[in-house]
């Protein structure tokens, strides 16, 4: 009879509302985030997109600028080291035949037997010819020693290239440990950036994107509307104030449309420094890579000063440049939503500028 017994009704204090609790909770903290309070996040509004964005977009152009920087001594540190390796090299090369020579100096030697000189003497059938020969060998005896010292020298000349060589391999691999810790920065700041822009609609998206900030360019210029505001084409604009000038701007004209890629220096793409660097080179002058040492490469100008062709900076770490093209206006690489464009520069907080033409 015990088999048919009906099972007693569990009570709610049970595993039921243990388990019923914990999918509350679940539930609860899938909501907020797991962030730890116990709202959900609120929805930013285009304008806060907008603004993290910026800073976002800031920061790594301050990164992006140090990782030019170190890119550049990782370069020139790979370049000392390469020549300091083939300078190694030819002296092995040089130490090896004259190493060949006294090999062949020994076995010479070995090969007349070391005879005494006064015995050879006694031997020879001309006297006069044996001496003759033996004051030829006193000179090749001297000569031998100059050999020996000559390979003693270039022994150390090599062992003093490869301790240069060393320091300067040291040198390259903690640059290019910094260079892998900016950009892992430079990844995480524009990642950040894309993930808040995807809150955002795609209208939303292209009204900032017209909008601008953090360099994002203000004026969408076309090539077409960007022929209206070259100081170089245009009657009605400021001129460029010489040819230099006038060659970098033309080059930067003639780039609008390009991508902006961080570490770019053409042609192609480019990041703010690299367009103002290739811009330059066009004109065949050499900036350095990056804007804090562009900002130092010429002479120093106020902003009532400007003229076609100055290097404008922005930021108080000297994070951004572009080419300033006459009436308020520069053409530069805003950062990776915006090609590069024509824009005011009065979009950015001026830093400087300076004349390098």
């Amino acid at each position: 009879m015990a088999a048919h017994r009906k099972p007693k009704p569990r009570s709610l204090g049970g595993n039921t509302a243990r388990t019923a609790a914990t999918i509350a909770l679940a539930g609860a903290a899938t909501a907020t985030g797991f962030d730890g309070t116990g709202h959900a996040e609120p929805q930013l509004s285009p304008a806060q997109v907008k603004a993290k964005v910026d800073k976002l977009y800031e920061e790594a152009e301050v990164a992006t600028e140090k990782y030019n920087g170190a890119k550049e001594k990782a370069d020139k540190a790979e370049e000392r080291l390469n020549t300091l390796r083939d300078e190694a090299a030819r002296k092995e090369d040089r130490l090896n035949s004259a190493r060949d020579a006294l090999g062949s100096i020994a076995a010479a030697q070995y090969r007349s037997g070391g005879l005494d000189p006064a015995l050879q003497l006694a031997l020879s059938d001309d006297p006069d010819q044996y001496l003759d020969g033996a004051a030829f060998a006193e000179r090749a005896g001297s000569r031998q020693a100059a050999a020996v010292g000559r390979v003693r020298k270039q022994l150390r000349e090599i062992e003093q290239l490869r301790g240069a060589a060393h320091v300067e391999l040291a040198s390259l691999k903690s640059r290019q440990a910094e260079l892998k810790r900016h950009k892992k920065t430079i990844n995480g700041k524009l990642d950040a950036a894309r993930l808040l822009l995807s809150q955002l609609s795609p209208d939303q998206r292209a009204r900032l994107g017209e909008t601008g900030g953090a360099g994002g360019g203000g004026q969408r210029a076309s090539r077409s509307s960007a022929r209206d505001l070259d100081p170089v084409s245009s009657s009605g604009t400021v001129a460029a104030p010489n040819s230099r000038a006038a060659a970098a701007i033309s080059y930067a004209y003639a780039k609008l449309g390009s991508p902006y890629v961080w570490g770019a220096t053409g042609p192609d793409a480019f990041d703010c420094s690299g367009l103002a660097q290739a811009a330059y080179r066009s004109a065949g002058i050499s900036l350095p890579r990056t804007t804090y040492a562009q900002i130092n490469a010429g002479r120093r100008v106020s902003r009532s000063e400007l003229l076609p062709g100055d290097l404008v900076f922005f930021y108080s770490g000297i994070s951004h440049v572009g080419i300033y093209v006459g009436n308020g206006m520069m053409v530069h690489a805003p950062n990776p939503t915006a090609p590069v464009r024509v824009a005011p520069i009065d979009e950015m907080p001026f830093a400087g500028a300076t004349r390098v033409a």
